[in-house]
């Protein structure tokens, strides 16, 4: 049976606040040292203030290796075009603080971007085409779960 995450997220968030590290979630992905493409495309599309704001969110965070395997170029035109590049970032992003020990093979999560995620879980957990290399990041607003690869929403 598929369980929605934005449902588990909200019990969960409710349950079981995030207050163990102080820090936002771009606090956070900016002391880890990997994500400074995401940082510099999350201030380009206007969204840090967002992920810095209450939340909680859960975010799937790809590491600058993750944007370096995209084909060439693909980065800077997405940072001239903040419509595709917010597409892009809020489809990483879902609403509420969900860790990997609540996730269920076949769930299906709504992101910010209103296009569904889908999480397997096997030998690695996915979500969609990107495994999950270090989950359970917290933040004082949410989650961070880093991911090998940008994943790309439905057009």
């Amino acid at each position: 049976m598929r369980k929605s995450l934005i449902a588990l997220a909200t019990t969960t968030a409710l349950a079981a606040p995030l207050a163990l590290n102080a820090q936002t979630i771009p606090e956070v992905a900016a002391e880890a040292g990997s994500f400074t493409t995401l940082l510099a495309a999350v201030e380009a599309a206007g969204l840090a203030e967002t992920l810095s704001g209450e939340g909680p969110f859960t975010v799937f965070a790809p590491t600058d290796e993750a944007f370096a395997a995209l084909p060439e170029g693909t980065v800077e035109g997405l940072l001239e075009d903040t419509d595709a590049l917010t597409a892009i970032l809020t489809y990483h992003v879902v609403p509420g603080a969900v860790m990997s020990g609540d996730l269920s093979d076949g769930m299906t999560a709504e992101t910010v971007n209103g296009a569904e995620v889908t999480i397997t879980i096997g030998d690695n957990v996915m979500v969609n085409d990107a495994t999950v290399v270090t989950p359970d990041i917290e933040a004082s607003n949410g989650v961070i779960h880093v991911i090998d690869s940008v994943i790309m929403p439905p057009m």
